[in-house]
């Protein structure tokens, strides 16, 4: 699953899976644009990329809740050069409540980040996919997306709609060669699972329901969109890959 020479941007890759997926990437030979908010971060896993492989990484800092501040950075990063591959994985959720209990404010900040962010973005780099004739764009959305959970109403419906507008952006675009694509990750050690991690009972509840009886790590996640957007996956548009150990299946 090579990536020589593919330029490939990623939000949300200051840390957990988006940093993952910027260093498997480059590994497979792509040039790679980090997209986050925390620069020390972003600057930092460019360091490390830079002294691994080569001068193959740079970064930008956007917030991808604003749809100016998407729409001047994907400016920019589209006008450096061809974009190859776009995942869109920033993304996630702070709060859980009961629908009846839910605040609009909080509702719209998670269908921003979660949906939004991904309309917005691809908005952006599509066109110039479009008149390449090539790209791969991979959205990061979540189990909670394939099925409901209780106090996460705002998080299911946002993720279900990232893997809806996959579907329909596939459609749309296939003809170009363009492939557009849904991962689907399970529960994942990362720092946004930390808290989990380190409560016993929260841990053991969790993962009594994951057949694999374990967590993901974001490296497996890594490779997973590693083929989604590599040759690997020619044939493949429209699809959601799901990496959860089984969760997703169980009764």
């Amino acid at each position: 699953m090579q990536l020589t020479g593919r330029r490939t941007v990623i939000t949300g890759a200051s840390r957990g899976i988006g940093r993952a997926m910027a260093l498997e990437f480059a590994k497979a030979g792509a040039t790679v644009v980090a997209v986050a908010r925390d620069a020390d971060r972003l600057a930092a896993l460019v360091e490390e990329i830079n002294s691994e492989q080569g001068p193959v990484a740079t970064f930008h800092t956007c917030d991808v809740t604003d749809p100016e501040e998407v729409d001047r950075v994907f400016g920019q990063i589209v006008e450096d050069g061809p974009v190859d591959v776009l995942v869109n994985n920033a993304g996630g959720n702070t709060f859980s409540v009961p629908l009846v209990s839910m605040r609009a404010d909080g509702w719209a900040k998670v269908q921003r980040l979660n949906v939004e962010s991904v309309v917005w973005i691809t908005q952006r780099v599509l066109p110039a996919m479009v008149a390449a004739g090539r790209g791969s764009v991979i959205n990061v959305s979540s189990v909670a997306g394939l099925q409901g959970v209780p106090l996460m109403s705002h998080y299911s419906a946002a993720k279900a709609a990232v893997i809806s507008i996959t579907q329909s952006v596939a459609l749309e675009t296939a003809y170009a060669g363009i492939r557009v694509n849904a991962l689907v990750p399970g529960w994942i050690e990362t720092d946004l699972t930390g808290h989990l991690r380190a409560s016993g009972d929260a841990e053991a509840a969790i993962l009594s329901r994951v057949p694999m009886q374990r967590w993901g790590t974001a490296a497996e996640i890594a490779k997973a969109a590693l083929f989604l957007a590599s040759d690997d996956s020619s044939f493949m548009t429209g699809q959601v890959l799901v990496v959860d150990g089984g969760i997703s299946v169980m009764p």
